[in-house]
């Protein structure tokens, strides 16, 4: 039986147990430069383990892709920098890193936009959800324009830069972000993507730019470094398929044949987690759907605690699991797994706020 603390390999990423840290957005980078800060740095090192993988928060790959306060970027060379100090705390721990890559797309808003227009998406389809500003106002979504068939090999190139970036600061992979209902997403989905080119239409069409970007990135760094996020029963950010199975089949089935590191899915149960509790019932797994067409490592997430995903891992339906919010609030989460020691509770309030609290002052075992 696999154990959830046994090594497992991904790739080029050697992992020592299977407990990952899922990427977690916490809006605390530094304003104007969007770059990771010393407290940053400090909230990774306490969360690194020997062997342990850490996904970071979701990290922008052009001014364009902001969306959200305090999010950090790789598109430039200080953000690069910084993020190389957080890359060398987690292997002075015996981690390793992987950087996830982003671009909101129409869950953004002109003061985010370098050219302060109307942000892009696939097509002029406002997502029916508000805004985080820059001063943390919240307001509804604008309607986005919609991205030229011509600019699309400019955003591809963004991707692509972005992870070389990544790995040039250290960073032992990349994660392409194409969940949640963010820019890729916005692309695969009926609902938001209206497009009659070749990058929209049929399900191989608004496929399409997650394949293409998810092979310029892994050509550019290597596909055995490259893993990519996926929601395929998501509702989170007005995203949703009617009937999600053909399109992530189709998907999942093309991105297989690319020799990545790994896929990640979230589980249905936890869709909207990332703003308020939730555990859906009577929902399908989608690990276990998917399980059948992905043949290379696969994590899942999404409301798991020790013994479920020591099951989940058993069974074989996959082969890590990534935890979030509790690994907010027990740095030492790996540790506290295997012994089966209470958790922390974590405070939801402070998760986005831009202090220390609830951010670098949570207690490890026999903490006083």
């Amino acid at each position: 039986m696999t154990d959830l603390f046994s090594a497992l390999d991904m790739g080029d990423l050697s992992l020592g147990h299977r407990v990952i840290m899922a990427p977690l957005t916490r809006m605390r980078a530094a304003a104007p430069q969007y770059a990771p800060t010393d407290m940053m740095v400090e909230y990774y090192r306490q969360r690194a383990s020997a062997g342990g993988l850490i996904i970071t928060e979701a990290t922008h790959v052009s001014q364009s892709g902001r969306g959200a306060p305090d999010t950090p970027g790789i598109y430039t060379a200080e953000q690069e920098d910084a993020w190389r100090k957080v890359a060398e705390a987690i292997h002075a721990k015996g981690g390793l890193g992987v950087m996830q890559l982003w671009h909101m797309g129409r869950l953004s808003h002109p003061s985010y936009q370098p050219d302060g227009g109307a942000p892009f998406a696939p097509s002029a389809v406002r997502a029916d959800v508000d805004v985080v500003l820059p001063d943390r106002r919240r307001v509804p979504c604008p309607t986005p324009r919609e991205i030229e068939t011509g600019d699309i090999p400019r955003l591809v190139d963004a991707y692509v830069a972005a992870a070389r970036r990544a790995i040039s600061a250290g960073f032992d992979g990349v994660e392409i972000h194409a969940a949640n209902g963010y820019l890729l997403e916005q692309f695969l989905q009926s609902r938001s993507n209206r497009r009659t080119d070749d990058y929209g239409g049929s399900i191989e069409a608004r496929c399409r730019l997650v394949v293409e970007i998810t092979q310029a990135v892994a050509n550019a760094v290597g596909a055995s470094r490259v893993g990519i996020r996926l929601t395929p029963y998501g509702i989170a950010n007005d995203s949703g398929e009617d009937d999600p199975f053909p399109l992530y089949a189709h998907l999942i089935g093309e991105l297989d044949k690319l020799g990545l590191a790994y896929l990640h899915l979230i589980e249905p149960r936890a869709s909207g987690a990332g703003q308020k509790d939730v555990d859906h019932q009577g929902v399908p797994s989608a690990a276990r759907l998917y399980r059948p067409i992905w043949n290379g490592a696969l994590i899942a997430a999404g409301n798991f605690n020790g013994d479920s995903a020591q099951a989940m891992v058993a069974e074989g339906a996959a082969d890590a699991i990534a935890f979030g919010r509790f690994f907010i609030s027990n740095p030492d989460l790996p540790e506290r797994l295997r012994l089966g020691a209470d958790l922390t509770p974590y405070d939801r309030p402070t998760f986005y706020t831009p202090g220390a609290e609830g951010y670098i002052d949570y207690p490890r075992l026999g903490a006083t």
